[in-house]
């Protein structure tokens, strides 16, 4: 959960310099699309003790992108440094192949420019979120020293921080340090769950599609730029405008001794927010949440004991039509052995202008993980 934090602080920095843009050096002529392909190395940031040993080497793994570079003048991501983004494969070894078996995934990810496309290295933020497979979950018999992963699939988390440098017409040098997450959100247990943080190097080649429309023989000097060129980005609009939200959510969770059954718990998740929009990019939220957990029923057998209510505030990045949400709230009275503080780290996805579907997590003692929350919201006051 740390990185998410990170996450959003780097998006608030660097967005105010890749915003609307101006009319001037266009060149939108094609489509422009890109293959990549990194190798990833690192360490564990491990917070149990189980495993300690069986991490200390490190991991390794592999990964593949292909990417798309809008070239609609009226694009959204044209707001946001031109962006592109596109759809992945990782593979990775992270440790003892007995315990963790070879963990694939397949995600979705973004790439937001942090500098100027006149220069020849161009620094950039990379999040990517996806499916996580192909794990080897804990197991009372088989594999009881796993504590960190309670089932076959997991979310897949990334986030990466890098540059790609320019060595020919199609091809760039990529270079950069991220973090990788695998979790489940307390949806099963054990769920210490995997971070991991290293470097990775890669190569990027790059090419217009539109080439074999224009001329397709394979020895022509009839050729299409093959990379976009980023015009120069101006300031948002500012908005100032607000809005009230209404989300209702839920998910299932287990204790940390129903590991390895099928017992479960549901939780509820409720949460009215003031919002207010500085502009396109920036939101920053207050609110008031309503919380209930089953899996509490030892410690209060009475139902009615499970409620929880909190109040938090948060910041909102938003982009085309999702927006990154990150939360810190206290509870309001009674924690249930939660600790005082909590986050909410979400995803919305406007399916229209009043309704938008979420997906997050919440976390408890800090970091670690209280349970996933899925639900819809909806949006009954603009002003």
């Amino acid at each position: 959960m740390r990185f998410v934090v990170i996450f959003s602080f780097l998006f608030y920095s660097f967005a105010s310099l890749n915003a609307q843009t101006n009319s001037d050096d266009r060149d939108w002529a094609g489509r422009f699309r890109y293959l990549e392909i990194k190798g990833h190395t690192g360490g564990h940031l491990y917070t149990g003790n189980a495993l300690a040993d069986v991490l200390a080497n490190g991991y390794g793994a592999i990964e593949v992108r292909y990417g798309w570079q809008p070239s609609d003048p009226e694009h959204w991501t044209n707001a946001y440094g031109f962006s592109s983004y596109g759809l992945g494969w990782y593979s990775g070894y992270i440790g003892d192949l007995d315990i963790f078996g070879n963990p694939n995934a397949l995600f979705a990810f973004i790439n937001f420019p942090l500098s100027s496309s006149n220069r020849r290295n161009v620094f950039q933020v990379s999040p990517a979120l996806g499916l996580a497979y192909n794990l080897i979950p804990y197991d009372e018999n088989t594999n009881p020293s796993n504590d960190a992963i309670g089932a076959e699939f997991a979310f897949y988390i990334h986030l990466g921080f890098g540059a790609e440098y320019r060595l020919t017409r199609e091809t760039d040098l990529l270079y950069g340090v991220d973090v990788t997450h695998f979790s489940n959100g307390r949806t099963f247990t054990p769920n210490y769950g995997l971070n991991m943080f290293g470097i990775n190097v890669g190569l990027r080649y790059l090419y217009n599609a539109d080439q074999k429309k224009i001329d397709n023989d394979p020895f022509t000097t009839n050729l299409l730029q093959a990379r976009f060129k980023r015009p120069k980005s101006i300031k948002p609009t500012r908005l100032n405008s607000s809005q009230i939200e209404v989300f209702l959510g839920g998910g299932t969770v287990q204790n940390e001794e129903d590991r390895g059954t099928s017992t479960r718990y549901y939780t509820f998740s409720g949460a009215l927010d003031y919002k207010y929009k500085l502009n396109k990019m920036h939101g920053f939220t207050a609110g008031l949440d309503l919380f209930y957990d089953e899996s509490l029923v030892l410690e209060y057998p009475d139902s009615s004991d499970r409620f929880l209510t909190g109040a938090h505030l948060g910041y909102d990045f938003m982009f085309g039509k999702f927006a990154l949400r990150v939360q810190g709230g206290t509870y309001l009275g009674d924690d249930k052995g939660k600790d005082k503080t909590y986050v909410r780290a979400a995803l919305q996805y406007h399916l229209t202008d009043w309704l938008f579907a979420q997906a997050g997590l919440k976390t408890k003692n800090g970091s670690r993980a209280d349970w996933a929350e899925f639900g819809l919201g909806f949006i009954p006051f603009n002003f």
